[in-house]
């Protein structure tokens, strides 16, 4: 997460900054839990899966595994790479149900070809445009990792990375290496008139192009962005859409909104949405 003051970025390589005590950080505040699992919630929207099937997901730069978490509760099978073994050792001892990799994603993803359904990634490409020894040399690093990740996606399949960048010269940075890998698609940006809750997505498409999702603005879920500025509670590492029972009326307007939001056609709500039918005899 990126912080108001100097960048995390500038600190030093993303193994260093992220030590045990910046990793308890990501188990103890709450509002940076909420603030990562509503990332990944938006960032698993725009990938678009298919309705009620599982899939096989990458999540890149997992750090504590709260990203994944969410991936879980929605029926998801994933695996998460991350550079910080602190981070790691702390998804470790919270249990998360995903399989846990070390490794640096500008040396590639170690995976083959046609692995995963999808990819997600929570404030972590923004990483691989500093730096921090006289042989990274950004753009490479950059290709590496756009064109493997090209290669671990199956055909057609979608990345959605969540980032901070910190210019427009740094963004078109990253945009420029993903095309070259292969990719299409383009930059979404989620309440564009808002400094605090401004957010970019990069959704990446590894087949034909296809729409791009539209953003969010400050119109939308305006109820939903202040509801967790005005609570005391520990928030819980798995919100499961914060506390909607599955299968509840609530459930099924509120994921039938989120296919709404994807261009797909729903149904109209109705009295009889969400009621359970009878059994057939």
């Amino acid at each position: 997460m990126a912080s108001r003051g100097r960048r995390p970025e500038h600190s030093g390589p993303p193994e260093l900054f992220y030590d045990q005590n910046e990793a308890r950080k990501y188990v103890r505040n709450s509002r940076m839990i909420d603030v990562q699992t509503k990332m990944a919630a938006r960032a698993l929207e725009l990938l678009n899966l298919p309705e009620g099937q599982p899939c096989y997901l990458l999540d890149i730069g997992c750090g504590s595994g709260l990203s994944g978490d969410y991936l879980s509760d929605e029926g998801h099978y994933w695996v998460g790479i991350d550079i910080s073994s602190a981070m790691l050792d702390t998804a470790l001892d919270r249990d998360t149900e995903g399989d846990l990799l070390l490794g640096d994603m500008g040396q590639g993803i170690p995976f083959k070809p046609g692995s995963f359904d999808g990819c997600i990634s929570i404030s972590a490409v923004q990483w691989l445009c500093n730096a921090n020894k006289k042989a990274d040399i950004p753009a490479k690093r950059l290709y590496h990792f756009f064109s493997s990740l090209y290669s671990v996606l199956v055909r057609g399949a979608r990345a959605v990375l969540q980032l901070y960048p910190e210019n427009s010269e740094q963004l078109e940075l990253i945009t420029t290496q993903a095309t070259k890998a292969g990719f299409t698609g383009g930059v979404v940006v989620d309440y564009p008139n808002s400094a605090k809750a401004k957010k970019f997505y990069l959704c990446l498409f590894s087949g034909p192009s296809t729409f791009l999702p539209k953003g969010l603005n400050e119109n939308q879920e305006e109820d939903e962005a202040t509801e967790s500025m005005f609570t005391s509670k520990r928030v819980r590492h798995r919100m499961a859409r914060r506390g909607l029972v599955r299968k509840s009326r609530e459930w099924v307007l509120e994921k039938k909104e989120r296919r709404r939001r994807q261009g797909k056609e729903v149904r109209p709500d109705t009295q009889y949405t969400g009621r359970k039918r009878k059994p057939r005899f």
